[in-house]
């Protein structure tokens, strides 16, 4: 081609499987992509694998300007941190007014933050976006969540909706407010993932280590869940897990052949300190990050075990499964998992989801307060309804819930959460108890409900805690009599209540 002929709709740099994806799915939709990767074969290989897709691989940064309609378009999909700052360096000096740059990656808001003050000076759009869908998301159609400036976003907007996930009829991309709200926005999404997987797993094993029921009966529930309320994808690739054959092992179930240790990238991290950072409890998130970080002690772990172990004739009143399954008890059980039902299991992990979600909400509607991002909640719940990790059937309520409220409700307070809660209580409680009782493991469970329990208790234990403060700080405290008032007491001198 013509050095000088722009004719590319826009930019890909960073072909690893999610960039080469998210190339091929804009292709699709008749879009011309030009194509770099520090790996220049990577480049000409993706083009010269698809020939029908038009792409235009470029071997310098030059190339790859000089090939784009303008305002120019770039989307990088490189790994989070100094790769990024490396591209804007790169090309930032071919870039003209109004062009846009998008970081599609994974990165922390903050980092967003920073880069959009390094390039507030610049004639070009900087834009910090969200994905989630994996890889099969980019090829198929992901969820995606730009910030960034409403011009930007007015220039994106017939890239992106085409080629994103839909629900109902609608693409599920929409811009989620000013600054870093994108990367923000993905932040938590990826926070409430992991309150969702832990639920999830937990609720699993409730059901194999507590009831006893073998893996096909755990699917089986997991399916008919995933047929009503709590249809989502999580639950529906539970229920293929649970009946996954192990290829090595004919008979057997692949999930018991998986070692009992969670990895994680990071972001359930950014999501507490973010939520540290801003006073929002989010004890869900929290639990299960937590509860990642346990299990990747396993040594210590099966040390423990060996020394808290139950007796044999306790480690089999389950019908052990494996050989270090405890059954129904746990360490010091005071009895098995007594009591619930299959429909108590089906309530617990509902409620415990409204839990968690009202949770992640929360942070979501105190980060745009605070950082000024102008973050509509609905849309961001109508955006994850199709093409990401979390997509379930529950947010259609989440989005209503948020749609034309005056302000950000708590999800938990919203009427028709509130209703769902009630009826879901006993159960959820049942649940809890009964774990607790048989030691058996529920951090997230517990958790939520703990949350739940702190929310509505009118008052609470506080108030010794800040008479504490008080006496061995002197930071005050408010009396029941004169709120907004700050008093200080000498509780060592104080008169004592005969």
């Amino acid at each position: 081609m013509e050095s000088n002929v722009p004719r590319c709709d826009l930019a890909l740099v960073g072909l690893g499987v999610m960039g080469a994806n998210l190339a091929l799915n804009f292709a699709d939709h008749g879009r011309r992509v030009a194509l770099f990767d520090r790996e220049p074969k990577r480049a000409s290989a993706l083009a010269a694998r698809h020939p029908d897709a038009g792409f235009v691989a470029c071997e310098s940064i030059e190339a790859l300007t000089t090939a784009l309609v303008r305002p120019r378009v770039v989307v990088l999909l490189v790994p989070a941190g100094d790769p990024v700052d490396d591209a804007l360096a790169a090309l930032s000096g071919w870039l003209d007014r109004g062009d846009v740059v998008v970081d599609a990656g994974n990165s922390l808001f903050r980092d967003t933050d920073r880069r959009l003050a390094a390039t507030a000076d610049r004639p070009w759009h900087f834009v910090g976006m969200g994905i989630s869908g994996g890889s099969e998301g980019a090829r198929t159609g992901p969820a995606m969540m730009p910030g960034g400036s409403p011009e930007a976003w007015e220039r994106l907007r017939p890239l992106l909706e085409p080629v994103a996930a839909s629900a109902d009829g609608t693409p599920c991309v929409a811009w989620c407010g000013r600054g870093s709200a994108g990367h923000f926005v993905k932040m938590v999404h990826n926070g409430i993932e992991y309150g969702d997987m832990q639920l999830i797993a937990e609720i699993a094993s409730l059901m194999r280590h507590g009831l006893g029921w073998e893996a096909s009966r755990c699917a089986d529930a997991f399916d008919a869940w995933n047929a009503a309320e709590l249809e989502s994808y999580l639950i529906g690739i539970t229920a293929r897990i649970l009946r996954t054959a192990d290829p090595e092992q004919p008979g057997a179930l692949l999930l018991d052949a998986v070692l009992d240790r969670a990895g994680q990238k990071g972001t359930g991290r950014w999501t507490i300190e973010a939520a540290l950072e801003l006073g929002v409890a989010i004890p869900t998130i929290t639990a299960a990050v937590d509860a990642r970080i346990q299990s990747a002690a396993l040594e210590r772990r099966i040390e423990a075990h060996a020394l808290f172990a139950p007796t044999a004739a306790g480690s089999n009143a389950g019908g052990s499964r494996r050989d270090d399954d405890p059954g129904r008890h746990g360490v010091g059980a005071l009895g098995g998992f007594d009591g619930p039902d299959a429909n108590d299991l089906r309530d617990a992990l509902y409620a415990a989801k409204i839990a968690s979600y009202s949770q992640g909400f929360e942070l979501l509607a105190r980060g745009s307060e605070v950082h000024r991002f102008g973050t509509d909640l609905a849309s961001v719940a109508r955006i994850w309804k199709a093409g990401c990790i979390i997509r379930a059937r529950f947010l259609d309520e989440v989005a209503g819930a948020f749609a034309g409220a005056p302000s950000a409700p708590l999800l938990a307070l919203s009427p028709a959460f509130a209703e769902a809660l009630r009826a879901r209580l006993p159960g959820w409680r049942r649940v809890v108890a009964a774990a607790t009782r048989a030691g058996l493991p529920i951090p997230g469970l517990a958790a939520s409900l703990a949350w739940f329990d702190g929310l509505v208790t009118r008052r609470g234990s506080a108030d010794l805690i800040q008479a504490q403060r008080d006496y061995f700080g002197a930071h005050g405290y408010e009396r029941v009599d004169a709120p907004g008032r700050p008093v200080h007491t000498d509780w060592a001198n104080a008169r004592r209540l005969s």
